[in-house]
């Protein structure tokens, strides 16, 4: 049983240490025409956010700059599972119709980051 218990173990490890870790996406929103920018795109992006499966871990709020330039009017912090599903997301045909409409709206600055590995 204890060596069982250590296969096991050694398997879960293995596991952990060959899962790709998180990615996160950081939008730094100018918001030039709020009701716009409410009104036509903020439905078309969430809708297409929704089916690559991630996760909104900031959207808007306030914000407090530290150092250097403060952000702009609008941040917004996305979590996929990976950084493939992010760039998936990001290329996609959802995604890229619902740029050119947010680009009537506002200017964007949009990232990824892969994060921490478990």
């Amino acid at each position: 049983m204890v060596v069982s218990a250590a296969l096991g173990a050694a398997a879960v490890e293995t596991l952990h240490a060959q899962a790709k870790p998180p990615a996160y996406t950081i939008a730094q929103v100018n918001v030039k025409d709020p009701d716009g920018y409410k009104k036509d795109f903020l439905p078309v992006v969430m809708k297409g956010i929704e089916a690559a499966g991630a996760k909104y871990i900031v959207r808007g709020g306030k914000t407090e700059s530290f150092s250097g330039e403060p952000p702009p009017n609008r941040v917004a912090v996305l979590q996929f599972e990976s950084l493939d599903k992010a760039k998936a997301w990001w290329k996609s045909p959802a995604n890229q119709e619902a740029n050119k409409i947010g680009e009537k709206y506002a200017d964007f600055r949009v990232y990824a980051i892969e994060g921490l590995a478990e």
